[in-house]
């Protein structure tokens, strides 16, 4: 006979191997949240599987169609879908009506990244430089405008090459690149930043003529690991990603100022394009939060369209 334990509670219970982690929980009287009665339908009964993973039967059909559409990982498994042959420990994910809610959303949405998943991105930084001084001087309509001028042929050259605008931060964007498993996110990551340089020079003509300004950008890519997941309030969700990785790929934009460049990668990022691309300085750089030094590349051009297949 397997032996369960469920937390928060820490009960530990005996269960059969014929027997639901749903079934057992309910028969030791712990209140599992079970809306469409353990029929696979709403995954409110969800857990955790903190260990003893390989103990547990893989999943149905039913199981494995309603994982689908929420993108869980293997550790996240539907308690009423469940079996085991051995010792294991969960822990219950949905423990009260607003986690109850939060289900129901995630399987209503139904795209990657509801739950929150741990995924290996390529992630660019992208910032004007000296444009608040260059706001200063404009009046607010200008402002605006210049923005969405330069962010929607941004947006035309990310979304070319693979990537996703995922934020905007007053003039500066995050971009994810890799969302769809996609083992080229580095090379299009670069493709995408090379291309973005270009296409700023080709706005110089009209910024030259409309404000008289021109127009600089800096640009930071690093490969990392990272949590996606969709947050915010009810309706204004969106998806986004967390992690040491990105605060990394935002240190490396902000250091083309000090290094007098245009276009900065990590060393993880260079390892999986170095073949292909035309590298100038190397960077070295401490990062606030990271112990040690890092070396920073800059990229120049490329030796073929990264992004090509």
């Amino acid at each position: 006979m397997a032996h369960l334990r469920i937390l928060p509670e820490d009960r530990g219970l005996d269960i059969d191997e014929t027997e639901s982690i749903l079934h057992a929980s309910l028969r030791a009287g712990i209140p599992h949240v079970h809306a469409c009665g353990g029929n696979a339908r709403c995954s409110t009964c969800r857990v955790f599987i903190v260990s003893g993973k390989e103990a547990c039967l893989p999943r149905g059909e039913k199981e494995a169609r309603l994982v689908e559409k929420l993108h869980f990982g293997p550790e996240i498994r539907l308690a009423c879908q469940t079996k085991i042959v051995g010792d294991v420990t969960c822990r219950r994910l949905v423990l009260d009506e607003q986690d109850t809610k939060l289900a129901h959303s995630d399987v209503a949405d139904g795209v990657p990244g509801a739950v929150g998943e741990e995924r290996r991105l390529a992630l660019l930084f992208a910032d004007i430089r000296g444009f608040t001084k260059m706001a200063e001087s404009l009046p607010p309509y200008d402002i605006v405008h210049i923005l969405n001028r330069y962010f929607i042929q941004m947006g035309k050259v990310i979304s070319q090459n693979a990537g996703v605008i995922n934020n905007y931060m007053g003039d500066g964007l995050m971009a994810l690149f890799g969302l769809k498993g996609d083992k080229d996110a580095a090379r299009c990551a670069v493709q995408a930043a090379l291309e973005m340089l270009v296409a700023v020079e080709e706005l110089q003509v009209y910024f030259q003529s409309a404000y008289r300004m021109g127009l600089a950008i800096g640009i930071g890519v690093h490969v990392g690991d990272v949590v996606i997941g969709r947050v915010g309030a009810e309706d204004s969700k969106k998806l986004t990603a967390i992690g040491d990785a990105v605060n990394f790929a935002s240190r490396i934009e902000a250091a083309n100022k000090d290094a007098g460049t245009s276009l900065l990668i990590s060393e993880a990022t260079h390892a999986a394009v170095q073949a292909s691309v035309c590298t100038g300085k190397i960077v070295t750089v401490s990062v606030k939060g990271k112990t040690g030094e890092h070396r920073l590349f800059e990229v120049v051009g490329a030796k073929r369209n990264l992004s090509a297949p």
